[in-house]
């Protein structure tokens, strides 16, 4: 191995270490000042709780605002989350059993929100409730279908990389041995794609939770406002380090979020007899996420 060769294997690691630091700097300095006693984001004033619940009427979990953007936040990624992954998985399941020219058509138009920028969607999608669909109102109920809308094709994939990498040897072994196709899908298949619909939910809810775009758009003021909304609306005026908590809790809500997932995945793996544990667990969600 010639030097040149040498000095472009020691200089990789520092590339990337200095990449992952300059991502997470910021995200460190906002988690600290959530912790600043004075009012200010940039000039520290001591280790103080003042911004999370201390302050009687600007802290976190004492300004009504804010817990109602926690509320709001939480019951959209909730329900978004146990409606697009059943629906996904089933649409990923026929998509996969289709044959001839229809299967490769819609296989695309199931990845097509994927591929279209989520500003369009959530244009399309407030002229949809406004003029097509003005029974359903700007709120709760659009934000709901437009986050729906807008995450179903990510279990799609998600689940059909699953299906793929699974093959159609177990099912028909289980048919074979006298399974109907309903028994092997239940007994066989959906065992299996687990990990699957875990790294499903995982992805949906952090991805909802967090979205501006389409539940801006959406959007009916202050009763359907969530944190991400809450987090922009605070930065226009007289933002205090409580701004601060608040997006340090909701990191803190997707890092739990995909917590329990990779220890479900972890446990579904040690009870099929699968090695690696909660590393390989969090490989597999990364790969299935991606």
């Amino acid at each position: 191995m010639t030097s040149v060769s040498t000095r472009r294997i020691k200089t990789l690691p520092i590339i990337i270490w200095g990449y992952i630091a300059w991502s997470l700097v910021p995200v460190v300095i906002a988690v600290a000042y959530s912790f600043n006693d004075g009012r200010s984001r940039t000039v520290w004033k001591g280790f103080s709780f003042r911004w999370w619940f201390g302050d009687q009427y600007a802290s976190v979990f004492r300004d009504d605002s804010m817990r109602n953007a926690i509320v709001n936040s939480l019951v959209l990624a909730v329900t978004t989350m146990l409606i697009v992954t059943p629906l996904g998985l089933a649409l990923a399941i026929g998509a996969h059993r289709m044959r001839g020219r229809s299967a490769s058509a819609v296989k695309g138009m199931t990845s097509i929100p994927l591929i279209t920028p989520e500003i369009v969607v959530g244009a399309a999608l407030l002229l949809t409730f406004t003029r097509l669909f003005s029974g359903i109102s700007l709120g709760y109920p659009a934000q709901l279908l437009g986050n729906v809308t807008f995450s179903i094709s990510a279990v799609v994939v998600i689940v059909r990389a699953r299906l793929v990498s699974i093959g159609s040897s177990f099912e028909e072994a289980a048919r074979d041995l006298g399974a109907s196709r309903l028994q092997a899908l239940r007994y066989v298949l959906m065992p299996m794609l687990w990990p699957s619909v875990m790294a499903s939910f995982a992805v949906v809810f952090a991805t909802v939770i967090d979205d501006f775009v389409i539940t801006s758009f959406l959007s009916a003021g202050v009763g359907s406002e969530t944190v991400p909304l809450r987090i922009y609306s605070s930065i226009r005026g007289g933002a205090t380090p409580a701004l601060n908590a608040l997006a340090t809790l909701l990191v803190l809500i997707t890092f739990a979020a995909l917590t329990i997932g990779v220890f479900g995945l972890s446990i579904w793996r040690k009870r099929h007899g699968e090695q690696g544990g909660f590393k390989a667990a969090l490989a597999d969600l990364t790969r299935m996420g991606e």
